[in-house]
């Protein structure tokens, strides 16, 4: 049955919200309408950001604090299973990344499993999410970047742009300068964007590594007993901390249309970045916690505190320049990961379709610039510190709908060619689902509230907006067609709404 013509924002509502739009559909869309990315990611580049994402100045503090107050030495053992549900839910990422390789990520994998209003309440999630990560990352910059300063050359900045009017000042400069910076780099070129996580992914490993070469001549077997003081409720507390300093390898299934091969690197490069990220966060707690006894590692630099009391005081510096680093990098992959998402959403006419329009080198410059003002604002005057969690939570709620999304697919269309399947079904998404419910319990009702009014706010914007402006189902406005007749892959996008 041919889908209902569309001439323009103020014709009819969609009559089923809910309608599920074929992977077929999905890639269709991304071929024929908006605009085109570059391609030019490898399978490298696609492991750097996700590495990049993941590891951040985190290293050189969660692993510390939440060896002292939650787990002891048995901290090995709690990012060994964060990473493990990591892995579970990387394994459903890629199943559904290989057939659907288009911006969006958990965004466009929902449209194809479970329709528009559950696809735009993931997407509106992951906004905030990014956005959140974006403003709490620039401003952590701003202070370890002047802490850097005055740790190395005694230089401060004058508190009038140290901090917005909650911190006593006027503007956080700083970070309204990095946002700049990150902008300017993303809307020049992605593979340049690839170009400087690499690099910047590669001095951070090289400074861990430092880390970990310098503590492992001086470990003491005895710091690592009793090694569960705090016993497997211990193990568990900490990996729910763990748990979110893995955050960020989602990022890497938004890079799908740039990615030269998507099918088959893109399962790569989510799985790839989890385990180097476990790998590294594992050795890092095993030296902390072997190089010093683990209750004297709560305070703000565990890892510079513990070397400097076996005569390596000089890197505490080092470990500065370093956690300036993984900022930044950090940074950049999170405001990349924005841009595609909503890419894929006004695409597909739920937000502004303007945003969607790419320049000449291929990248969303407009949609760079505004989201690059947005965050600059947030970052440069507001506190968000009381909305940090809401990161946490709609990370989670993603995980959920991708792992449910594998198994509704398996069941609705087993014969679809998976160019990377999600072993032991449906064991993987399960445990998936289960591990990240259980992690979920973790919040506080206060974030749950906030979560509840911001989806609600959602809601009410898809039902005033996005109903009326969706393209699902339809046909591409006339404009993007040069004959004024539905190309290919608009009819192929009309025939695969279901």
């Amino acid at each position: 049955m041919a889908a209902p013509t569309r001439t323009g924002p103020s014709s009819t509502p969609r009559t089923n919200p809910f309608r599920v739009r074929s992977t077929e559909a999905s890639i269709a869309s991304a071929e024929s309408t908006g605009g085109t990315l570059k391609r030019s990611l490898g399978r490298t580049d696609l492991i750097a950001m996700g590495v990049g994402t993941i590891i951040g100045a985190g290293i050189f503090v969660t692993t510390g604090v939440a060896a002292a107050t939650k787990a002891g030495p048995s901290i090995i053992l709690s990012f060994v299973l964060a990473g493990a549900i990591c892995v579970l839910v990387a394994l459903c990422y890629s199943e559904l990344a290989s057939m659907t390789p288009v911006s969006g990520s958990a965004y466009t994998y929902t449209y194809s499993t479970m329709g528009e209003v559950p696809a735009f309440l993931v997407g509106w999630n992951l906004l905030l999410e990014y956005a959140v990560a974006a403003a709490a990352v620039a401003i952590g910059w701003s202070g370890l970047f002047r802490a850097m300063l005055e740790s190395l050359f005694g230089a401060t900045l004058p508190k009038a742009i140290s901090g917005g009017p909650s911190d006593g000042g006027v503007i956080n400069l700083p970070a309204v300068i990095i946002v700049g910076v990150i902008v300017a780099v993303l809307v020049f070129e992605v593979k340049l964007a690839a170009v400087v996580v690499k690099t910047l992914v590669a001095l951070t490993i090289g400074v861990l590594a430092l880390v970990v070469a310098i503590g492992a001549p001086h470990l003491h077997p005895g710091n690592w007993a009793p090694f569960m003081p705090f016993g497997v409720n211990g193990i568990a507390a900490g990996a729910a901390l763990a748990f979110f300093a893995y955050l960020g390898f989602d990022v890497v299934a938004t890079s799908a249309e740039e990615t030269r091969n998507p099918r088959r690197d893109l399962p790569w490069g989510i799985i790839g970045s989890v385990i180097v990220a476990t790998v590294l966060y594992v050795a890092v707690s095993a030296v902390l916690t072997g190089v010093a006894p683990y209750s004297s590692l709560n305070n703000a630099a565990p890892v510079a505190t513990a070397l400097a009391a076996i005569g390596a005081g000089w890197i505490g510096k080092v470990i500065l320049v370093a956690s300036v680093i993984a900022l930044t990098k950090g940074l950049l992959m999170v405001f990349y990961g924005q841009t595609r998402l909503v890419f894929a959403m006004a695409r597909d006419g739920l937000v502004p379709k303007a945003l969607c329009r790419t320049g000449s080198r291929g990248a969303p410059v407009r949609l760079s610039l505004v989201l690059g003002v947005v965050i600059a604002v947030v970052a440069g005057l507001l506190p968000i510190g009381t909305v940090a969690e809401l990161v946490n939570i709609g990370a989670l709620f993603a995980f959920v709908i991708v792992a449910l999304g594998v198994m509704i697919l398996r069941r609705t269309d087993p014969g679809r060619a998976r160019p990377f399947r999600t072993p032991l079904m449906p064991l993987v998404p399960i445990l998936a689902i289960a591990g990240c419910a259980w992690l979920a319990t973790t919040f506080a009702p206060l974030t749950w509230l906030r979560f509840v009014i911001w989806s609600a706010a959602g809601v009410v914007l898809y039902l005033t907006y996005g109903r009326r402006h969706s393209t699902v189902g339809t046909p591409a406005a006339p404009a993007e067609s040069t004959t004024g007749e539905p190309t290919t892959g608009e009819a192929a996008v009309a025939g695969g709404a279901a």
